[in-house]
Order: structure tokens, then C-alpha cells, then sequence
């Protein structure tokens, strides 16, 4: 049964996340009475959904390090950092019996790298504490005298609750519950929002459908990326996938803020990759400078710098049958091969969001300017970072924060 209005809570948490059950675990802490309410049928569905390759909990960066990943919001988001950040969640995670480890590229993992033993140690331990749990509860909003509407498999209920914190994911993954429906509810009470976009996505390119149904799921590794935005070029060695619409994986993920903001100003983004990092310029072109007898284009390649497969797909694709009629060209070409990036994915696609609930809309605490007593939390506000642990570590840090405001709130005394 779901709380109504003789036994509402004193805080109602919204959204079943990381954030949503950390700002639970923080009102509890305190001694106060919290409901957490989802939409689905079951606790953090996309949560467990994340972590089924592997759960990447969180980074080894140094702090200063970390905290740069959230770009323009670094700040703000480096005070919720501050409060608990990469090492409090592993020790938070350790505490409640699940031991993390550092990988080869500096990620943090449990050590079984599932999900699903640290959400079921999380949620017992939240309900032994006395957290209540309703699931199957879709929020539809605030009725006329405030209180919280929910649809529910019985129909539509209401609860009160002296404080309420909002985290309900942004617009990726919306099978989920990350459907972005909120947003238009909270733009009726006056809630600046910045448009939702796709952020750790794919990219569009206009591929040959030869080269598309040939080599789609291919992967590159490693290429180093080229780019430019604002502050000039820049450089990142990683592995891509190359898609039948274009081109993903973790080193586009990392490149997407800037490369989606270069398309909205341009119409595309140029991205070049350097597909034989290992040689310098000079040696590649001394290299292919051999004779080649009769052997192919694909095959000189292939004997003389090691290049083959998509690789060689990728030349063929940018320079066409006459790919090896200028062998300068090509060992230019092999490591600068250029890329029009035409349009992100489509955001149900995405990893993540970027945009949300804008922080200037908020206190320190995370409440809406506008609506006091309401606080937000998670992917639902107005920041991003790439994948490797940042984007869970800040959702976990924003949760506690807002759930520690909601608590201060209920209690008489807002931050």
C-alpha cells in the first residue's frame, strides 16, 4: 500500500536511482520518516542495467583531476565532491560488503564487477533502516493544495510530505524510467531547464553502404582522436566502434560535449583519427614508399605499417579507388583520416543526458528557488561528464546533498 494522506511521510524521495536512495539514506540518518517512490516495478532498474558489462562505480583520478571532467559545472559540482566523493563511495560500498578495485585504466569496480549484490545489500539495509518503498508509482505531478498525485496499478493517490526530492533521471534509456517527462511538470512551475540532449553517444556519418554493412561493429583500437573546439586542437588516444551509422564507444563518449556543441554551431563537427599512432609521420611515409611489386594496395599496407582490415576500409572510404596512387597522401591521410560528424544518436540511444534542471535554479542545498521544500538530484540537473565512474560518483554526491537539505528543511532549519 502506498502512503496517503494520514501517514504521509516527512520526506518523499522520488525516483529509485543512486541519488534518489542516497538522499533516502541521508533523511533516515537523521532520524526522519522517507518514502522513496518509482514508476517501475522493481528499485534502480537502470542502475542494474548499467552495470551489467561491469559496474564502473567510480574513478582513481586525483581529486583535482576528477573534478575537471564536469566541465563548466566543475565548480558546483566539486563542493558535492567534497562532501563525498570517489574514495567515500568505495568506502561506503566496502561498508556495505561489496570491495572495489582499481583497473588498468584507473576505473573503480566491485570486485565480481556486478551490480546487483551492492543495489540488494543497499535496499536491505535501507529497509531494515526504515526506508518504505512504492513501487509502480508513477509521478504525475502536484495537486491543488500541493500534495504529491501518483498513477498507481489501483488508481491515482496523493501523499503530503514536508519535503520532497525529485530524482528522476534524465532522457536517456526512457524503457527505464529516464523519460524526461518531468521536464514539462517542473516547466509549469516556472523551473529554468536547459533542453535535454544525448551526451556519451554515438555520432551520424554518411557512410558508403558498402563500407556500412561490411564493417559496422568493427572496432578501433587504438586510434587517437583530433578535434577542435574553442580553446584550440587537442588530442586523445582510445578505442571507437565503428557503427552502421557511424562511430561510438568510450573515446567518442569522452569527445561528445565538445563535438555536439561544434555541430550545433557549424551544422557538423569534424573529428580526425590517427590510425597508426605507433609510427611517426615520417617512418609511415618512408614505409609506404617501398615498392610494392605486384602486390595490393591492401596488401602493401598490411606487410609495411601494419595497417589492415577496417583500418584499410576507412582509407578506401575517404579517398577512394585511387587511395594508392599518392602514397604521401595516404600516410597523411592514415594520420589525420578525416570524419564529418553529421548529428548525435538520438538521445533514447545515449548513455546519459546532458541538460536538466538548471543549478542556478537551485540553493547550495539542491531546493528549487521557486518551490521551497522541493530539492532535485542525480542526472536530472543541468550538468555531465563522460563515462568511467564520473557520471555515478556525481549522483550519488548530488543525492546525499539534497537528501542532507531535505532533512535540514523538515527540520525547521534550511541551509
Amino acid at each position: 500500500m502506498s502512503d496517503g494522506l494520514k501517514s504521509a511521510p516527512r520526506v518523499a524521495v522520488i525516483g529509485s536511482g543512486p541519488a534518489g536512495l542516497m538522499a533516502a539514506e541521508a533523511v533516515r540518518a537523521v532520524g526522519l520518516p522517507v518514502s522513496v517512490y518509482d514508476a517501475n516495478g522493481s528499485v534502480g532498474r537502470k542502475f542494474l542495467i548499467a552495470g551489467k558489462g561491469g559496474l564502473n562505480l567510480t574513478h582513481s583520478d586525483p581529486p583535482d583531476l576528477f573534478v575537471t571532467r564536469y566541465r563548466e559545472r566543475q565548480t558546483q559540482v566539486g563542493r558535492w565532491l567534497a562532501d563525498f566523493g570517489a574514495e567515500d563511495l568505495r568506502r561506503w560500498a566496502h561498508e556495505l560488503g561489496v570491495e572495489t578495485y582499481i583497473g588498468s585504466s584507473g576505473r573503480v569496480f566491485p570486485m565480481d564487477r556486478k551490480a546487483a549484490p551492492l543495489l540488494r545489500a543497499w535496499v536491505r539495509r535501507l529497509r531494515e533502516n526504515g526506508v518504505g518503498f512504492h513501487v509502480q508509482h508513477r509521478w504525475l505531478g502536484w495537486s491543488a493544495d500541493g500534495a504529491l498525485r501518483f498513477a498507481t496499478p489501483q488508481g491515482e493517490i496523493v501523499a503530503d510530505a514536508t519535503a520532497t526530492v525529485l530524482a528522476l533521471g534524465g532522457g536517456s534509456w526512457p524503457q527505464l524510467g529516464s523519460d524526461g517527462r518531468w521536464v514539462e511538470m517542473l516547466r509549469q512551475r516556472g523551473i529554468d531547464i536547459a533542453p535535454l540532449q544525448p551526451a556519451n553517444c554515438g555520432f551520424d556519418i554518411d557512410w558508403s553502404e558498402h563500407f556500412a554493412q561490411r564493417h559496422a561493429g568493427a572496432p578501433l583500437k587504438p586510434v587517437v582522436a583530433q578535434w577542435t573546439d574553442a580553446n584550440g586542437p587537442h588530442s586523445l588516444q582510445g578505442e571507437c566502434v565503428i557503427t552502421a551509422n557511424g562511430i561510438e564507444g568510450g573515446l567518442i563518449y569522452a569527445l561528445c560535449a565538445d563535438l555536439r556543441e561544434r555541430i550545433v554551431q557549424q551544422g557538423h563537427a569534424m573529428l580526425h583519427l590517427d590510425l597508426a599512432p605507433g609510427r611517426t609521420p615520417e617512418r609511415l611515409a618512408s614505409d609506404l614508399g617501398k615498392p610494392r611489386g605486384g602486390r595490393s594496395l591492401s596488401e602493401h599496407l598490411r606487410r609495411q605499417a601494419g595497417i589492415g582490415g577496417v583500418r584499410t576500409a576507412l582509407v578506401y572510404e575517404v579517398l577512394g579507388k585511387q587511395a594508392g596512387e599518392d602514397m604521401t597522401r595516404l600516410a597523411a591521410t592514415l594520420k589525420h583520416l578525416p570524419l564529418r560528424l553529421l548529428r548525435t544518436r538520438p538521445l533514447a540511444e545515449a548513455i546519459s543526458s546532458a541538460g536538466g534542471v538548471r543549478l542556478e535554479a537551485m540553493d547550495e542545498s539542491l531546493m528549487l528557488h521557486s518551490l521551497p521544500g522541493v530539492f532535485c538530484a542525480g542526472e536530472m540537473l543541468d550538468w555531465e561528464a563522460p563515462t568511467g565512474g564520473y557520471l555515478l560518483t556525481a549522483c550519488f554526491a548530488s543525492g546525499l546533498r539534497a537528501g542532507r537539505g531535505a532533512a535540514a528543511w523538515c527540520a525547521g532549519s534550511p541551509p
